[in-house]
């Protein structure tokens, strides 16, 4: 029976959980399998297996018919989970049968003693460290404010870059989902290209806006991502004896749980009791509040796939008022990018583009905070690396953000927006 196939995966969770009690999880071994969904019942299947405890993390969420989700299988439950395709159809394809052989590709050695840069990715403590070397550097410009503390008590903080009084806003977050670590690569380098760059189209929009960057979103998903679990997604609230975190950008309060999330709190699209549940959220849209009125552009960036969308990502969604305009900036943005490295990005709104989902942060920032220029970045990449991309990657990635960014405020200027 499924339903005891189910009960038995339960099982797999203590493997789990004994194995990051003792350190971090080395993947050694672990599958990753590319899963197609060609109908309902491979859908509600494929929906249950991801909301237990059993060890499996899907990569995306199995969100709708005629998709395909990626999903690493701990090494006890291959031939498990190749039954399970096989009673009920699905078809699959093997990725690697050993994902710490891409994870040992991510990151180079470690060098300390060259400083903070960009060849590697650094931890929270190190990203915070930076940031505040930064401001004592650049103090007649930079300055850092922590926005509220984290379920585990950790600071979250906002830089703000300010050239001169009157600008107009534009504000960024990165690593709202903890295991997209390109995503603050990315954003600190961002930073310090606005800071450093001798560009005139860099040099322009670094003094002529106020830039307010949220390097790490979800502090304690991210430190958990670099102590014990590489692939982990949400935040570390405690919901039960085995099921921690929600997924933050699916518990925005708006149109909350409608569409693209889970009720069940072991998911890695758990939505959480309410909207705003997570403390880190709330500390999000309470800052957001406080300077939208002055901000006409916002960026949520996350990884990967590629695509620029734009709201609205709940079921049923309605065109945003702006729609056209949405998409005409969205479009310049991905056409520049292109011309750097031939990365093609798609553009679209979230349901779209790519999938239906609810609860999250371009569709708040628009529609609650009233910011009317609202985009997700999904960066690189569309390959085999995915969330694991070797820190090579790093600097061509921002350097297309950053393309993206300045293009967006060329089209926005030219729609009177900015």
């Amino acid at each position: 029976m499924v339903t005891e196939r189910f009960v038995g995966l339960a099982l797999v969770c203590a493997v789990t959980l004994v194995a990051c009690a003792h350190g971090k999880l080395s993947y050694e071994n672990y599958a990753v399998y590319r899963v197609d969904i060609a109908s309902e019942k491979q859908l509600a299947v494929l929906q249950h297996l991801e909301s237990l405890p059993n060890g499996y993390t899907f990569l995306d969420f199995p969100s709708s018919v005629n998709k395909s989700v990626e999903v690493v299988i701990p090494p006890s439950e291959v031939v498990n989970a190749q039954r399970l395709f096989r009673q009920h159809g699905i078809t699959n394809s093997l990725i690697t049968g050993n994902l710490k052989q891409i994870l040992d590709q991510e990151r180079p050695a470690r060098r300390k003693a060259e400083g903070f840069g960009w060849t590697d990715y650094h931890t929270l403590e190190e990203i915070y460290a930076w940031l505040d070397e930064m401001v004592a550097q650049y103090s007649t410009v930079l300055s850092v404010e922590t926005i509220g503390q984290t379920y585990e008590k950790r600071d979250m903080k906002v830089i703000k870059l300010s050239y001169k009084a009157g600008n107009q806003g534009i504000y960024i977050d990165a690593n709202i989902h903890a295991r997209e670590w390109i995503t603050s690569a990315t954003v600190t380098w961002l930073l310090n290209e606005l800071l450093t760059s001798e560009d005139a189209r860099v040099r322009y929009i670094a003094e002529n806006y106020d830039w307010f960057i949220v390097p790490v979103a979800n502090p304690d998903g991210f430190v958990y991502t670099h102590t014990t679990e590489r692939l982990w997604r949400k935040t570390r609230t405690q919901h039960n004896l085995l099921c921690y975190g929600t997924d933050p950008n699916r518990n925005f309060n708006h149109q909350w749980n409608n569409g693209g999330t889970s009720t069940m709190p072991c998911s890695d699209t758990y939505s959480g009791p309410e909207p705003e549940s997570e403390v880190e959220v709330s500390n999000l849209t309470s800052f957001v509040r406080s300077i939208a009125a002055n901000v006409k552009l916002a960026l949520s960036v996350h990884s990967h796939g590629q695509y620029i969308l734009f709201p609205f990502g709940y079921n049923n969604a309605p065109r945003a008022y702006n729609y056209q305009d949405l998409l005409q900036v969205g479009q310049r943005a991905a056409v520049d990018i292109y011309k750097l490295y031939s990365m093609p990005y798609r553009v679209g709104t979230t349901a779209d583009a790519l999938y239906v989902a609810s609860g999250i942060s371009v569709d708040w920032a628009f529609a609650v905070a009233g910011i009317p220029l609202s985009y997700t970045y999904e960066l690189r990449d569309q390959g085999p690396f995915g969330f694991i991309l070797p820190a090579e990657q790093i600097v061509p990635n921002a350097e297309e953000l950053l393309e993206g960014i300045a293009s967006m405020i060329d089209e926005a200027k030219i729609l009177g927006y900015m």
